[in-house]
């Protein structure tokens, strides 16, 4: 933003800063035991190394480095992330996994759209397109195609839908919308507003 305001001097120093951190990010939460981002730090500062769908927001970031992209998306991906109908919150080799449970185990689709812009930025087109197709699969079991604010993480079956979370999950305002852009990073379509009209 600074750089296209004509600020280059300032647009200099945060790139800087900007690479700074991500170095830091980068030696603070890889590990490579997982092979991911860890889920945070604990009070000593020491990593939590907890398989979960957070990594993918470093990609939708873009705070993540480049030569840990491939690994993350591939850890993602994986059997025990990856669910059939989108990438679980906790991994399902994760001693709290539980694919009933709102934060440990269940699929949010706001989530994976985010992951999935992610994966789009870093060139992993055909993870992006799966994610999609899980999601648009998803909704076609919901009632009028509207997808809920998340639903269980147990593994896709033929001729069913996700089963649904427990509890009533109508998708926040903020969160209706996020699934669709999908769309955007797997054909890379773009948004354009449109022109004004002067009065």
């Amino acid at each position: 933003m600074a750089r296209a305001l004509g600020l280059v001097d300032r647009a200099d120093e945060l790139e800087v800063a900007a690479s700074a951190l991500r170095d830091r990010f980068d030696s603070a939460f890889w590990c490579e035991e997982i092979p991911s981002y860890a889920l945070a730090l604990d009070g000593n500062k020491r990593p939590c190394q907890v398989r979960t769908s957070n990594a993918g927001h470093a990609l939708f970031a873009g705070i993540a480095l480049p030569e840990r992209a491939a690994t993350v998306a591939a850890t993602l991906m994986s059997e025990g992330s990856f669910g059939g109908w989108g990438i679980r919150t906790l991994n399902a080799d994760e001693v709290r996994y539980n694919p009933m449970s709102y934060h440990n185990g269940s699929v949010w689709p706001h989530d994976n759209a985010l992951i999935a812009l992610g994966f789009a930025k870093y060139g992993f087109k055909l993870e992006a397109a799966r994610l999609f197709e899980a999601t648009f699969a998803a909704s076609t079991s919901q009632d009028q195609q509207r997808l809920p604010e998340l639903f269980c993480g147990f593994l896709r079956r033929r001729q069913r839908g996700p089963t649904a979370y427990p509890l009533p999950a109508r998708p926040r305002p903020r969160l209706r919308q996020r699934p669709l852009r999908c769309w955007l990073p797997v054909w890379d379509w773009k948004c354009r507003q449109r022109p004004t009209r002067s009065s």
